[in-house]
């Protein structure tokens, strides 16, 4: 019963996303089909038709209730500016993207677990004074700030690094080297998002073990003589982790629609890229299509925690 409710309330959020989603950007100022047609000889005649192509000469309620219609189908129109299918374009950008978020997160986990748990086991130390100010320091640096940062030093100054894209232009590698090529570009995007997020999970992790090994059971255990990495490993650690499961699940919804930044500065050419470039050439369908993406990617991964969450804690499925 619960999960249908939740299922429920899913539905209503993506279809509130959706309603929102078109409003929004036909707020933009800029007319769309004379950003596709700069040339100051194209004629009213021949805009006229590339409106009437796109559905744009139809009032506001006809271009919603047309929108819903395709969406139903799966179909999220034309792209102004590719000529093509919105699902297309997409699709060829979000491999990109899922590669270097799908990398960046499970870094960060591992590291930022690991800090936090020995952060959390040291409280009060100086070694949990420099982690966890670090931890502060890089979760207060915007993660485009940082990766400019970075392309400031490693790649511009220093000169050892790629300033962006994800592959060497006209190098023709293949097979290994190819891939060799792709991971020595993606070191700095990869780097940015992984020094944001790192902080927020040695946050979390310290506090949430600092929260458990104060509990009886670990007094218990170490009562018992039990060494005190098996404490660590087999009773604090697991339990401290529930916290952390719950914000990575959020976290891959929300890095999907954050990867705009650092794809825009790396010019990364995955669907947060995709974004940028479409708000500058006022491009209505491909812009839906996206923030339809990433808004679903968020909800649906909310509901994944909720649905699983009670199967992780026990002690949420008894009550």
């Amino acid at each position: 019963m619960i999960a249908v409710k939740k299922g429920i309330a899913a539905v209503l959020t993506i279809f509130a996303i959706v309603c929102a989603n078109f409003v929004i950007f036909r707020m933009a100022p800029g007319d769309p089909v004379r950003m596709m047609f700069r040339d100051p000889r194209v004629n009213a005649r021949q805009l006229q038709l590339m409106k009437e192509k796109f559905g744009l000469d139809k009032p506001l309620e006809g271009q919603f209730l047309a929108y819903l219609r395709a969406l139903s189908q799966g179909d999220l129109g034309l792209s102004f500016s590719h000529k093509r299918p919105v699902t297309e374009v997409i699709a060829e950008r979000i491999p990109q993207t899922l590669l270097l978020i799908v990398t960046s997160l499970a870094l960060a986990v591992l590291l930022g677990v690991t800090l936090g748990a020995i952060a959390g086991w040291r409280s009060g130390t100086r070694l949990d004074t420099f982690i966890l100010t670090a931890s502060l320091t890089l979760y207060s640096i915007p993660s485009f700030a940082l990766g400019i940062i970075l392309l400031l030093i490693f790649s511009y100054h220093l000169a050892i690094l790629p300033l962006g894209g994800m592959v060497t232009p006209a190098s023709g590698l293949i097979g290994f080297d190819h891939v060799k090529d792709v991971l020595w570009h993606m070191i700095l995007p990869a780097f940015s998002i992984v020094m944001w997020y790192i902080g927020e999970y040695v946050l979390l992790t310290r506090s949430s073990m600092v929260e458990v090994l104060g509990q009886d059971y670990i007094v218990t255990a170490r009562a018992k003589g039990l060494k005190e990495f098996r404490i660590l490993k087999n009773h604090a650690l697991r339990n401290a982790l529930l916290p952390v499961v719950t914000i990575t699940g959020i976290n891959m919804g929300f890095a999907v629609a954050g990867i705009i930044e650092i794809e825009t500065v790396f010019s990364w050419p995955g669907a947060g890229r995709l974004v940028y470039d479409s708000v500058m050439k006022r491009d209505y369908p491909l812009l839906q299509g996206v923030f339809l993406l990433f808004a679903v990617s968020v909800v649906l991964a909310n509901l994944f925690i909720d649905l699983i969450y009670s199967y992780i804690d026990p002690r949420i499925k008894a009550e």
